[in-house]
């Protein structure tokens, strides 16, 4: 028989939890064996098996939930205590991940009449794989040679890139090394009603460097004092769900390690991403400017400086995605260099992303700074409309990058009306909108922090402003039955790229559409091609190549969603965002308060519908709530003029809702509205001319 197709494993099921560059993925017993599963370190498997038996057998699970970078698991020993349907032995499990590894208690409670001596059995094994490798759907290999360390009370090993060592507290009764895998034994007497524990130690000690190692960058962004309360609960359970799991995920730039910036996602995309990162980070912004100014130096230190085919860089552009190695998946022709240029939109983004800063309240002298850099991502996107057909456009010119460089970067993502994936090379929508509101801010930045020299080029970035918008108004709209709306692209004959997408909810807010024309939008982002309960499809229903759990072909995204909640607000159409941000608050109990990447655009009797790939946490997702609370206040920040407008959805969606740890500049601000949509309460730290409308 022929070997089975490897395929990517699935996560929809596992217990996740992220600290920095450590991800632990279990099953709900809080074992890790076989598919994805395992402790991973700089993207290396370094616990490939961590399997847990008590007398002889596994437990069964009961409840299991993971949060930042902890997991809980509750089981249970029904072969041991007293006999009859109740169980009477209960196993708890608690792993907290810490830097350069974890700690795991299990705890262990009788409250059988009998006392009951047992055997607690803990098995581990590494098998070094690469986290491509792994994606890609390849079995764990053979367990790595262990060594009982001289005091015995644990085992290390390498994987080549790390020395493992791993330790039982208290001390075990035996260690067995068989085959590559390691078999702790612990002897217990259990008594009813006292606790016995143990704790078992992985640390990680890197013995070779690799382009990109970066750190846990959980201490250098403070959102101590952020939290929501609200009528509705579950507003408050998000709010904190979203907080811990961006803080597992943030990460310290190895050349700077002051400069923190958030990882896309746990565990595939567990680095740098230009695009990510940067709208993680432009959604987070209403709790301070640490991680825009982290995110931004970042990416600049990386920006393009020469014309590099192989890995897509040109002088100027902002990276896509940075790894520790060469990305090879196996199941595609994918092969990534260790830092990619591959995006059309970071560039843009970037530039976005400095003057939101700035209006928040990063400080003149860090704008100063990042103005060479913007002027460079601004040359780029000169250039690159310039030489094409006056449109920004991407093609993949080496067969073995990425296909589609815009956010729906899979290959089947640019869909026509009639099903048919358009031809390169692509100019995406959004990009245009993000490009003409790039070129505004920058001509805004520089007319404030350039010199008198800089007139020309303000003007040249206004004209090009006003060159994207008349493209798009003049190429991009086209026409089903009674309604306009804006296509996903321009495809490579020139033709737009007609099916109805979710790419047009990012068009909002740029200021490239009028009034009538944002509300052509909305009504079709609203219908129900595209919206569903929980959000808005990447793909339309009429389509035929509608696929409900296809990546970018009918899923839904959460940040996707709440990038057109924000849109929808700016433009004014309040009903329709808050109608958009109850639907992600539905979602969010449905799991676990942790929004994955994506999710099924159809439901099952009202229920979501897991993409089994789908990343959780991940970056965009969790900051996400920074954009729904920006909706429900209306909040549009002006730091250099020391002033907050606050424009709350009437009426609230959430009830009464109080927002505490908002930042504009130095100040931090508490702020209170009732259900019917007023100010109530504020309360800051020292003057600030806050506006209520």
């Amino acid at each position: 028989m022929a070997n089975p197709t490897p395929r990517q494993p699935w996560l929809h099921d596992l217990e996740v939890a992220v600290r920095g560059n450590v991800t632990s993925l279990s099953d709900r017993r809080g074992d890790m064996a076989g598919g994805v599963s395992g402790l991973y370190v700089d993207d290396r498997r370094v616990v490939s098996r961590l399997a847990l038996e008590l007398a002889g057998q596994r437990c069964e699970p009961i409840a299991a939930t993971s949060s930042g970078h902890e997991t809980w698991v509750a089981t249970v020993a029904r072969h041991l205590g007293d006999a009859g349907a109740d169980p009477t032995v209960e196993v708890i499990r608690h792993r907290n991940l810490c830097d350069g590894g974890m700690d795991e208690e299990v705890r262990i409670l009788s409250r059988a009449a009998e006392p009951i001596r047992a055997l607690l059995t803990l098995a581990i094994a590494s098998d070094g794989a690469d986290l491509a490798r792994v994606k890609g759907g390849a079995a764990p290999g053979p367990g790595r040679v262990a060594e009982v360390n001289a005091d015995g009370s644990g085992v290390s090993w390498s994987d080549g890139r790390h020395l493992i060592d791993v330790q039982l507290f208290p001390r075990p009764s035996s260690i067995q090394l068989l085959d590559g895998e390691v078999r702790f034994g612990l002897d217990l007497d259990l008594r009813c009603g006292v606790a016995a524990s143990t704790m078992v130690s992985v640390r990680t000690t890197r013995t070779s460097r690799t382009p990109f190692d970066a750190d846990v960058g959980a201490a250098l962004v403070d959102w101590s004092t952020v939290g929501a309360s609200a009528n509705d609960s579950r507003v408050d359970q998000t709010v904190a769900g979203c907080l811990a799991d961006l803080k597992g995920l943030l990460l310290a730039d190895p050349d700077q390690p002051r400069d923190a910036f958030l990882a896309a996602g746990s565990p595939w995309y567990l680095t740098l991403f230009g695009r990510d990162s940067i709208w993680s980070a432009r959604m987070m912004l209403p709790f301070g400017t640490d991680l825009a100014r982290g995110t931004l130096w970042t990416l600049a230190r990386r920006q393009g400086t020469i014309e590099d085919p192989a890995t897509s860089q040109s002088p100027g552009k902002i990276l896509h995605e940075v790894r520790r190695g060469d990305f090879v998946d196996p199941s595609s022709d994918l092969h990534l260099p260790p830092v990619y240029y591959g995006t059309v939109d970071a560039t843009p983004l970037w530039v976005c992303l400095l003057h939101d800063a700035w209006l928040w309240g990063l400080p003149p002298a860090e704008v100063t700074g990042l103005l060479p850099h913007l002027v460079a991502a601004m040359g780029w996107i000169e250039r690159e409309v310039d030489s094409g057909d006056g449109l920004l456009s991407y093609e993949d010119v080496t067969g073995v990058g990425l296909s589609n460089q815009g956010w729906k970067d899979s290959g089947d993502a640019m869909r026509r009306s009639d099903g048919s994936i358009a031809p390169a090379p692509l100019a995406l929508v959004e990009t245009q909108a993000y490009a003409a509101d790039a070129a505004r801010r920058a001509a805004d930045l520089l007319a404030v922090f350039g010199d008198a020299g800089s007139k020309a080029l303000q003007q040249r970035w206004r004209d090009l402003a006003a060159h994207l918008e008349e493209q798009i108004r003049a190429r991009f709209w086209v026409e089903r039955p009674g309604r306009p709306y804006l296509a996903m692209a321009i495809d490579g004959e020139g033709n737009p790229v007609d099916g109805v997408g979710s790419n047009m909810g990012h068009v909002l807010g740029c200021g490239v559409l009028t009034h009538e024309e944002s509300a052509l939008v909305t009504r079709t982002l609203m219908d129900g091609d595209l919206y569903g309960r929980y959000g808005i499809g990447t793909l339309g229903r009429s389509n035929p190549a509608y696929n409900p759990i296809g990546y970018h072909t009918g899923s839904v995204w959460t940040h996707d969603t709440a990038i057109a909640a924000l849109g929808l607000a700016r433009e004014g159409h309040a009903h329709e965002a808050a109608r958009v941000v109850r639907g992600l608050i539905d979602l969010a109990p449905r799991c676990d308060h942790r929004w994955p990447e994506l999710f099924g655009g159809d439901t099952v009797l009202g229920a979501p519908v897991p993409y089994p790939a789908s990343c959780r946490p991940q970056a965009w997702s969790a900051a996400s709530i920074g954009a729904i609370i920006s909706v429900v206040l209306g909040l549009t920040p002006d730091a250099p003029h020391g002033r907050l407008t606050v424009r709350p959805l009437r009426p609230s969606p959430f009830g009464e809702l109080q927002v505490r740890g908002l930042r504009l500049g130095a100040h931090v601000l508490d702020l209170t509205v009732s259900a019917a949509g007023e100010v109530e309460d504020l309360h800051t730290d020292g003057y600030l001319d806050v506006v209520c409308e």
